[in-house]
């Protein structure tokens, strides 16, 4: 029964959910990730932009950010620098037009891209050098992380090993009808702001005259996400790329850890029955931590994140 215990504990001056989501998300700085960036050409002609940390090793983490986050937010370069500190190179892609350019095609990322995924993770393996590959994923990038491990766990590589998960909304309906108005007035602006470069390369195609900050994600996702993406409508989104229903068939070890004061997750992202059936599938739920926080002492840049995924991904623990 892979239920853990948490040892996490946010410190006294994050004293609720949101200050524990917001504060690191804003003010952390992570020093001296060095990246070299490879472009890769995808089989539909379009490119994935991942960024490279090497430091000689035969262990590589792969590693899947946030909703329109990016390989420089602090939560990816923190764990990129914590994995470097112990012998693991680090690989951490930008999902299609999160790399600084719009991608060419007029689709771009959606919550269940592990397509993307298994093309990034066989392209590291393609060169050769890695013995062992480990996932890191948080929130969107979890999702796509838990649908690629178990949607066809025959497909996925030897060479991947082990996972570990963070703040993931392992049921999109759940999720994006559990949160607020002010966090999705915030994603909404910059997913507008790249569908309307979309629309600048694709006039005839997309149509932003009614474009409201104000919508929910439900009606974004009906109205860009689920058409630009081949769903019917934001509902059949949700069902087909939602990660809960594929933990049954994880073959991994593979850690889930979801805060209970999460502002982002609805009740149905705890899968308590799922850790119960699968012994290769673990779940943590901290009572503190918000979405993709897990400060402990954010002066001194110490996050339980990181301590957590190197325990469970190299110590097995």
């Amino acid at each position: 029964m892979p239920l853990l215990p948490s040892k996490h504990r946010a410190p006294f001056y994050l004293f609720n959910g949101h200050l524990q989501t917001i504060i690191p998300g804003l003010f952390r700085q992570v020093e001296g990730v060095q990246y070299e960036r490879e472009r890769l050409i995808t089989p539909d002609d379009d490119f994935i932009d991942v960024d490279w940390s090497r430091v000689g090793s035969d262990s590589l983490l792969v590693l899947s950010h946030g909703l329109e986050g990016d390989s420089g937010r602090p939560y990816i370069t923190g764990m990129v620098k914590a994995f470097n500190a112990n012998g693991i190179d680090a690989l951490a892609w930008n999902y299609r037009s999160c790399s600084g350019e719009p991608n060419k095609l007029l689709r771009s990322y959606h919550l269940g891209a592990s397509d993307d995924l298994d093309f990034v993770i066989q392209h590291a393996l393609a060169t050769g050098k890695y013995k062992s590959v480990s996932l890191v994923g948080f929130s969107a990038g979890g999702n796509i992380t838990l649908k690629y491990l178990g949607e066809t766990p025959e497909q996925v590589p030897e060479q991947v090993k082990r996972a570990t998960v963070f703040s993931t909304p392992v049921d999109l309906k759940g999720s994006a009808q559990k949160i607020s108005k002010i966090y999705t007035q915030r994603f909404l602006r910059t997913l507008g702001e790249k569908l309307e470069q979309k629309r600048q390369m694709y006039p005839d195609e997309l149509d932003l005259s009614d474009y409201s900050l104000f919508w929910s994600f439900p009606e974004f996702d009906d109205r860009y996400t689920a058409p630009l993406h081949g769903f019917k409508d934001a509902e059949e989104y949700y069902a087909r790329v939602s990660s809960r229903q594929f933990l049954h068939n994880i073959r991994i070890p593979t850690l889930l850890v979801n805060a209970k004061n999460d502002p982002f997750l609805s009740i149905e992202c705890y899968p308590l029955q799922e850790a119960q059936a699968n012994p290769y599938f673990f779940l943590e739920m901290p009572e503190e931590g918000g979405h993709v926080g897990f400060a402990e002492d954010f002066r001194k840049d110490r996050y339980y994140s990181e301590e957590r995924a190197l325990r469970f991904i190299l110590e097995g623990a």
